[in-house]
């Protein structure tokens, strides 16, 4: 498949799957939990508050990865790995544009001064399980 075919698949993926893992490192060590995604392009984001371990994780290293994409019942399922650096922003703008009354459960609102986002830019993406085309590496 064309890197073109190959990053529509991904884009696609994005779009349909909203949870996946994210995976920082704590003391030398993977931290995985699931989170929620949105996505411009391949870059990636998901809300969190500032005051979390993975915050903290992420300020002293900002390697991480994401699993999305796999949520059949354990056969055949796309799925996505992606590697990335993670950054935290509280850029207003980009809060405003993924805040969810869904989040109200976590904060007291898109004003809550913990609420930060955490913005992933990919470094390798491997599109996974379909079938002999892949693993698929897309070129960044």
């Amino acid at each position: 498949m064309s890197q073109e075919e190959l990053k529509q698949k991904v884009l696609n993926l994005l779009e349909e799957q909203k949870v996946g893992t994210l995976a920082t490192v704590e003391q030398d060590k993977p931290h995985t939990r699931y989170m929620t995604f949105f996505h411009e392009g391949l870059t990636l984001y998901t809300p969190t508050s500032k005051e979390t371990h993975k915050a903290e994780e992420i300020e002293k290293n900002p390697n991480v990865h994401i699993l999305i994409g796999y949520s059949g019942e354990g056969f055949g399922d796309t799925y996505a790995e992606i590697a990335g650096t993670a950054a935290l922003t509280d850029d207003r703008e980009l809060i405003d544009r993924l805040w969810s009354d869904e989040m109200e459960k976590w904060f007291k609102g898109k004003e809550d001064p913990n609420l930060v986002i955490l913005k992933i830019e990919p470094t390798s993406i491997r599109y996974m399980n379909e079938g002999s085309r892949t693993p698929a590496e897309l070129s960044l």
